[in-house]
């Protein structure tokens, strides 16, 4: 349960940095909404983004890694609908927001697991 949480909170961190630095991005909410996005992209994270690396590993392949690129602007853009759809104020405008906000978002997601990664485990640190 543990690991759950820290990874919606680097979500949240990760998707509010995003909003913070990425224009194009515009969120009509405050707080608690990056908190329902979080939990809209860790689902779709761990529904969709198996679905798509399986369907698309030749492309992955092909481009040395470089689709995924794509595959995390879609993740991003289809959170964005989702919250959307949901209630959520949320605007991307175009592939190039998505595409930098789902850079963002890897990025800060990528750092602050290696910073949280012996909690992310279960260990405590005990240095």
């Amino acid at each position: 349960m543990t690991k759950f949480i820290l990874r919606w909170v680097i979500n949240a961190i990760a998707i509010l940095l995003a909003v913070i630095f990425v224009p194009g991005i515009s969120l009509g909410s405050g707080l608690v909404s990056v908190i329902w996005l979080a939990l809209i992209f860790g689902l779709v994270n761990a529904f969709v983004r198996p679905l798509l690396k399986l369907l698309t590993c030749p492309l992955i392949i092909l481009t040395l890694g470089l689709f995924t690129l794509l595959i995390n602007t879609f993740l991003f853009w289809l959170m964005g609908q989702i919250g959307q759809f949901v209630g959520i104020r949320i605007v991307i405008n175009g592939f190039w927001p998505a595409f930098f906000g789902g850079l963002v978002v890897s990025v800060v997601s990528v750092l602050l697991t290696l910073i949280l990664k012996d909690e992310l485990k279960g260990r405590n640190r005990s240095s």
